[in-house]
């Protein structure tokens, strides 16, 4: 049976009827919404995940709703938005990680002549000094140069954690490095 919208704005309106209609709001148009999500991303997981902070986005502004459109609409507009937001943070992402990334390299390159042992050791104490899903999703991207997808495969993560635990680990690393290193 397909509740109508009506039924769904009615029941979200309710304080002891809105997580029957967050249920039933989900099970309306989460297909619809992921699939719109799934065109902008492209990654399931990270368009899952946006999915999800659409949701929970309307779950918590659901007051601001104003009926002056339909409620698929109103969520478009929050899926959209929320989409945009993470391909931007992405690209944010992308950008302080090449850097970074150039950075450490340059870091440990410039030093290996005559320190290159103490180096080596600042990093490895670095790298121990990570959370542990930073510490592997360094070492695999660090390291070993594996793809970010063949990463979510290993650990069970989507990439788009990845690439945040991979980015927080970098910074850390190369913090450790400099606030450790003596010359």
């Amino acid at each position: 049976m397909k509740i109508k919208e009506t039924e769904i704005i009615e029941l979200m309106s309710s304080d002891k009827t809105r997580e029957k209609g967050v249920r039933a709001m989900m099970d309306a148009y989460q297909s619809r919404l992921y699939w719109h999500i799934r065109r902008l991303i492209v990654d399931h997981d990270l368009a899952q995940d946006v999915l999800q902070d659409t949701f929970i986005k309307a779950y918590q502004n659901f007051h601001q709703f104003k009926q002056d459109s339909q409620l698929y609409t109103w969520l478009y507009r929050i899926a959209t938005n929320e989409a945009l937001q993470q391909l931007n943070k992405m690209k944010r992402m992308q950008k302080s990680d090449e850097g970074s990334e150039y950075h450490l390299q340059n870091l440990v390159a410039e030093n290996a002549g005559a320190d290159a042992e103490e180096i080596q050791i600042l990093l490895q104490k670095a790298i121990h000094s990570l959370p542990e899903k930073q510490k592997l999703v360094f070492s695999f991207r660090y390291y070993e140069d594996i793809p970010y997808e063949e990463i979510s495969k290993i650990l069970d993560m989507s990439v788009g954690t990845l690439k945040t635990n991979y980015h927080y680990a970098k910074q850390k690393v190369e913090d450790y490095i400099k606030a450790n290193y003596t010359e």
